[in-house]
C-alpha cells in the first residue's frame, strides 16, 4: 500500500500533468495534499488553509486580452469572446464582470483579432453605409408626417 507521501506526490502530478506549475505552487500543493491525506486518515476534520479571495482574478488584465484569444480572470479559460461563457458559466453580464475587474466600459471582451476581422468583414459589406441609407430613410419618412 502506498505511503500518505507516495499518494500526495501521484495527486500532485496528476494536477501539473495539466496545469502549469511554478515550483513553489508544486511544494506548495504537495504540502497541503499531504496534509489533507495524512487529516483523512487520523479522521480529523480537515485542515483549513488560507482561504482564497473569491473575487481575485485567476489573471491579470494585461495578460486576459490577448491577441488570439480573451482568458476569462475568473476561471482562467480561453476563448474568442467572453459573453457567452459568462453569462452560461458563471450566471454574469458583461457589465458586472467589467465592474467586477475594473475593467473600462469601452473595452471590448472579445479577442483583438476576432474583433479586427469582424470589423474588416462590415467595411468589406459596406455595412455603414448601409446604416447611414437606412438613417436618411427614416428621417424622411419622419418629415413627410403631416402633423394635424
Amino acid at each position: 500500500m502506498p505511503t500518505i507521501t507516495e499518494l500526495a506526490a501521484q495527486i500532485v502530478s496528476a494536477h501539473a500533468s495539466s496545469t502549469e506549475m511554478t515550483k513553489d505552487e508544486l511544494f506548495a500543493e504537495l504540502k497541503e495534499i499531504h496534509a489533507a491525506l495524512s487529516a483523512m486518515e487520523k479522521g480529523e476534520a480537515m485542515p483549513t488553509t488560507e482561504a482564497v479571495e473569491e473575487d481575485a482574478p485567476v489573471i491579470s488584465k494585461r495578460k486576459a486580452f490577448g491577441k488570439k484569444q480573451i482568458t476569462c480572470m475568473i476561471c482562467g479559460k480561453g476563448f474568442t469572446t467572453l459573453k457567452r461563457h459568462l453569462g452560461t458559466a458563471h450566471d454574469m453580464t458583461p457589465k458586472e464582470y467589467r465592474t467586477k475587474f475594473d475593467i473600462p466600459a469601452g473595452t471590448v471582451l472579445a479577442a483583438k483579432d476576432y474583433s479586427e476581422s469582424r470589423r474588416q468583414m462590415a467595411i468589406d459589406k459596406d455595412l455603414a453605409g448601409g446604416l447611414a441609407k437606412a438613417r436618411a430613410a427614416k428621417s424622411k419618412g419622419k418629415d413627410l408626417k403631416v402633423v394635424k
